[in-house]
C-alpha cells in the first residue's frame, strides 16, 4: 500500500526529517518511509518508491511518502501514527509570545533570529558569538549561513552539495567579521562542551580541536575519554573542502586563532583528510606563530595516523598511550590462519575510509574508491572493478535526498549482502560510529546483516569493525561491541588498529 501527502507551510528540521524517515522504516511492515521537505529533488525520489508526484508541494512543504509491505490499512495507519509521534518532538520549544523578539511574533529570518538573541552586525569572536546552524537541503544553504553572518553569527553548515564557490564567499565573509563558518559538509563539533551534529558525549579538558573531517574529530574525542584521560575545550569543525587549493585554509586559520585566544584550551590538534601542499604549508607557518602548542596532523601517506596522534596529545601531557585493542576483550572466533583475498571497505565516514586507505594502500597497493587516494584508483559510481574496494557512503552522491549512512544503514545492508556473495572478498572492514544524532543501536541492523553474510559463504570471510564511541554515548559502547562480537565481527576501538587487522586477514597472514 502507498500513501502520499504534502502538509503546506509546515517545516522541520532536515537532520531530524531524516532520522523520522530512518525510524519509520525500521518497523517490520514498512517497505520504505521518505519524511521530507518537497524539495524538488525529494520529489524526484518518488518515482523510486513506485508513487506518483502529488499536485503541489514546494521547499517550504512537509512531504510524507509510505510504502507498507502489503494492501493492510490498519500497517498504513500504524506507520502514519509512527510519523506523528516522531514529529511531535521536533518542535523548537519557542511558542508565539513567549522569549525572541518580545514583540508576540516569531522572527521569519535567519538574519533576524539571530539579531533577536543578541547577534551583532559588527561580530563578536569565533567562539563568542552566537552560532547558527544551518542544515537545509545544499542549494538552500548558503542564504541562510550568509544572513546569520551578516547579523553576526558564526555559522556551522550541516548541509552537504553546496558548491565549492559558495563556501569561498562565506569564508571570506566571515574573516571580514572576525567570525567562523564551520563546514559546509561540517558534522561534528564541540563548543564550550554542547554538541553539535554528529556528537560523542566527553568530557570537557584542556584540548581544542581543529578539524577538516567530522569522524576524524570523533575519532580522536573518543579515543581520548575512553582514556578517562584528556577532555575537550572545543573541537571546531571546518569541513572537509578547508584545506584544499581552491578554499586556501580559510577556517583552518580562523579556528586556529580562536583556539589560541581560549584560555582553556592548553593544547591545539589539527586533523583531516590530506591537504594541499601548499596550504599545509602555510596552516603549519601560522601555528608557529600562535602562543598555544599545537599539533598538526593531517591524514596522508607518510603521516601519523589518528591513533598516534592520540598518543602525541597523551604524550604532551606527560601520559603514555596503551595499546589500542579489539572491544570487548574476547575473540568472536579461535586465532587461525586463512587464505587471503580482497579487501572491501563500507564507510559512513570519510575520514575513517581515508585513514584505512592509506595503512592498506601501503601493503596491498591500490584501492579503488570514490574518494581515491590516487585520481587512478578512482572508482566509478556504483561499478565493481574487483580487487580491494574502500567506499565512503557519506560522500555527497550518496547523501543526496536520503539520511547519512550514520542514521541510515540501508545501502551498506546491501552492499554487505553484495560483497559477501562476492567469493573473492576476503574481508569486510566497516566502521560504526556512536554518539547524539547517529543510529540509536547499530548493532540491531548490522548483527543480522554480519551474521547472514558469514552463514551465508562456503569460503572464510571476516568482519572487522571500527567501533568509534565513548564510554557515555547513548547505544553504550561495550553493549555494541558484544553485539557484533556475538555476530561474529571483531570491533577495536582504533579505526587503525582494524584496517591494519584487515591487511593481514587480506594478505593471508592473520587470524580468521
Amino acid at each position: 500500500m502507498r500513501h502520499v501527502e504534502v502538509r503546506s507551510g509546515v517545516y522541520r528540521d532536515s537532520v531530524r526529517l531524516m532520522q523520522i524517515s530512518a525510524a519509520v522504516s525500521a518497523h517490520p511492515w514498512v517497505e520504505n518511509a521518505l519524511v521530507a521537505m518537497a524539495t524538488s529533488l525529494n520529489l524526484e525520489l518518488l518515482g523510486d518508491m513506485g508513487i506518483d508526484k502529488p499536485a503541489g508541494g514546494g521547499p517550504n512543504d512537509l512531504l510524507v511518502a509510505i510504502v507498507t509491505a502489503n494492501d493492510d490499512d490498519d500497517a498504513m495507519k500504524l506507520a502514519l501514527d509512527l510519523v506523528e509521534i516522531e514529529l511531535a518532538g521536533t518542535g523548537t520549544g519557542v511558542s508565539r509570545g513567549s522569549e525572541g523578539t518580545g514583540t508576540g511574533v516569531l522572527p521569519r529570518t535567519t538574519f533576524s533570529t539571530v539579531r533577536s538573541l543578541g547577534g551583532s552586525p559588527l561580530g563578536r569572536s569565533a567562539l563568542g558569538s552566537t552560532v547558527a546552524l544551518v542544515s537545509t537541503p545544499g542549494r538552500y544553504a548558503f542564504v541562510e549561513a550568509m544572513d546569520a553572518l551578516d547579523a553576526g553569527a558564526s555559522v556551522m553548515v550541516f548541509s552537504d552539495n553546496v558548491p565549492v564557490e559558495q563556501e569561498i564567499r562565506l569564508k571570506r565573509r566571515a574573516t571580514e567579521r572576525g567570525l567562523l563558518v564551520m563546514g559546509p559538509d561540517c558534522g561534528t563539533a564541540v563548543i564550550g562542551g554542547v554538541g553539535l551534529g554528529f556528537a560523542n558525549v566527553v568530557p570537557p579538558g584542556p584540548v581544542g580541536l581543529v578539524a577538516a573531517s567530522g569522524t576524524g574529530a570523533q575519532q580522536v574525542m573518543s579515543l581520548l575519554a575512553g582514556m578517562r584521560a584528556v577532555g575537550i575545550s572545543h573541537c571546531l569543525g571546518v569541513g572537509g573542502r578547508d584545506m584544499s587549493a581552491a578554499v586556501g585554509g580559510l577556517s583552518t586559520h580562523a579556528a586556529l586563532d580562536a583556539l589560541d585566544a581560549d584560555p582553556a584550551t592548553e593544547l591545539i590538534v589539527l586533523i583531516g583528510k590530506p591537504p594541499a601542499a601548499a596550504v599545509a604549508e602555510a596552516v603549519r607557518s601560522h601555528a608557529a606563530r600562535l602562543s598555544t602548542p599545537v599539533i598538526v596532523a593531517p591524514l596522508g601517506p607518510g603521516q601519523p595516523d589518528l591513533t598516534a596522534v592520540v598518543g602525541q596529545v597523551l604524550g604532551h601531557f606527560g601520559r603514555s598511550a596503551p595499546e589500542w585493542p579489539f572491544w570487548p576483550p574476547t575473540a568472536p572466533a579461535p586465532w587461525a590462519i586463512g587464505p587471503g583475498g580482497a579487501l572491501r571497505g563500507l564507510f559512513s565516514g570519510g575520514t575513517l575510509c581515508t585513514e584505512a586507505m592509506v595503512i592498506a594502500a601501503e601493503t596491498l597497493g591500490p584501492i579503488w574508491s570514490n574518494v581515491p587516494l590516487r585520481p587512478e584508483w578512482t572508482l566509478a559510481p556504483r561499478s565493481s572493478p574487483g580487487g580491494h574496494v574502500m567506499v565512503d557512503l557519506g560522500d555527497d552522491e550518496y547523501t543526496v535526498g536520503r539520511p547519512h549512512p550514520m542514521i541510515d544503514f540501508g545501502p551498506r545492508m546491501s552492499l554487505i549482502a553484495a560483497e559477501a556473495a562476492d567469493s573473492a572478498c576476503r574481508v569486510l572492514l566497516l566502521d560504526v560510529v556512536l554518539g547524539h544524532g547517529a543510529h540509536p543501536d547499530p548493532s540491531a541492523e548490522l548483527g543480522p546483516a554480519i551474521r547472514a553474510a558469514r552463514a551465508a559463504r562456503e569460503t572464510p570471510l571476516s568482519v572487522i569493525v571500527s567501533l568509534v564511541g565513548s564510554p557515555h554515548d547513548p547505544q553504550d559502547l561495550i553493549r555494541q561491541a558484544m553485539a557484533l562480537q556475538d555476530a561474529g565481527a571483531w570491533s577495536y576501538s582504533s579505526n587503525a588498529a582494524a584496517a591494519r587487522h584487515a591487511v593481514r586477514v587480506a594478505r593471508g597472514d592473520s587470524p580468521q
